[in-house]
C-alpha cells in the first residue's frame, strides 16, 4: 500500500465514520471505484482506532466528567453528578447489543463485506431511516434530552447500532435515527450517537490489535499517515455534523445514500 492510497482510505474512513453515510460501505466501495487494492485487515483496524481516538479527543470533557461522576463527584456541580452517571450507564447498556450481535453473528456480517449488492441495499436502508427520522421530527413538537432516556431507550438505540455492523448501513445514521424516533432532537441524538461509537469502535479495534501490530510492520509510514488522516478527518466530520444538525436536517445525507445505493445495486446486477 502506498502513502497516497493510505491517505485516501484514511480520509474516507474519517469522514464517513461519523457522517450518516456508512464508513464500512465506503471502505468496501472506494477501492473498487478508485482502482486501488482493498486495505488489509490490519490497516482497517488501525483506521477504526484512529477514529476512536478522534471521538475521545472531541468529547474529552464529557468523558472526564463521566469518570469524575463516579470517582471524584466533588469535582462536579452536585446537580450534574447524577446526569453524567446516567449517561455512562446508558452508554454501557447501549453498547451491549452490538457486542452480542458481533459475537453471535460475526461470520454472517463478515460475509456481507464481499457483496457489493448487499452494500448498495443497506445504503438504501440507511436512506430510508434518515427519511423516516425527518418525517418523525416534522410530526412531533416536543423534544427529549439524554437525561430523559431510560434503560429501554438505551437498548433500542444500541439495537440500531448492532444492525449497523452490516456494511452500507450507517452506524451514525442508524443511531441518530433511533434517537430521533425516541424523541431526541437531531443534535442531541448525534451527540449520544458519537459517544456510543467510542466503546463500539474502540472495543472492536482493541480486540484485533495484535494482528494490527503485525501488519503495521509491512508499511509503517503508509499506515501511520493513513491513521493520521483518519483522525483529522474524523474530528472535522464530528464538528461539522454537530453544527450542521443544529439548523438543518438529514435530507442531504438521505439523498446521497439513496443515489449511491441505487447506483451500486444497478452496477452490481449488470
Amino acid at each position: 500500500m502506498t502513502v497516497f492510497q493510505a491517505i485516501i482510505l484514511g480520509l474516507v474512513q474519517g469522514l464517513t465514520e461519523f457522517l450518516p453515510i456508512s464508513s464500512s460501505g465506503h471502505l468496501v466501495l472506494a477501492p473498487e471505484l478508485l482502482g486501488i487494492p482493498a486495505p488489509p485487515l490490519a490497516f482497517d483496524v488501525l483506521l477504526h482506532l484512529a477514529t476512536a481516538i478522534a471521538i475521545a479527543g472531541y468529547f474529552a470533557r464529557e468523558i472526564r466528567n463521566m469518570i469524575y461522576s463516579f470517582l471524584a463527584p466533588a469535582r462536579l456541580p452536585r446537580d450534574q453528578v447524577k446526569g453524567f452517571r446516567r449517561l455512562t450507564l446508558w452508554l454501557i447498556v447501549g453498547s451491549l447489543p452490538a457486542g452480542i450481535a458481533g459475537v453471535a453473528f460475526g461470520d454472517f456480517f463478515e460475509s456481507l463485506f464481499t457483496s457489493t449488492v448487499a452494500v448498495g441495499a443497506f445504503l438504501l436502508v440507511t436512506s430510508a431511516l434518515l427519511v423516516g427520522a425527518e418525517l418523525v421530527i416534522r410530526a412531533r413538537s416536543s423534544r427529549r434530552q439524554v437525561g430523559d432516556m431510560g434503560f429501554v431507550d438505551a437498548i433500542i438505540v444500541g439495537g440500531f447500532q448492532a444492525l449497523a455492523i452490516a456494511p452500507g448501513l450507517s452506524r451514525s445514521g442508524s443511531t441518530i435515527a433511533g434517537g430521533i424516533f425516541l424523541g431526541l432532537d437531531r443534535a442531541t441524538a448525534a451527540r449520544f450517537s458519537f459517544l456510543l461509537a467510542l466503546p463500539a469502535i474502540g472495543g472492536a479495534g482493541l480486540l484485533k490489535t495484535p494482528g494490527m501490530i503485525d501488519g503495521i510492520g509491512e508499511s509503517p509510514v503508509a499506515y501511520l499517515v493513513g491513521a493520521a488522516a483518519a483522525m483529522i478527518a474524523g474530528l472535522l466530520s464530528v464538528h461539522f455534523l454537530l453544527r450542521f444538525l443544529r439548523n438543518r436536517g438529514l435530507w442531504v445525507f438521505a439523498v446521497y445514500t439513496a443515489v449511491l445505493g441505487a447506483f451500486v445495486v444497478f452496477l452490481s446486477l449488470l
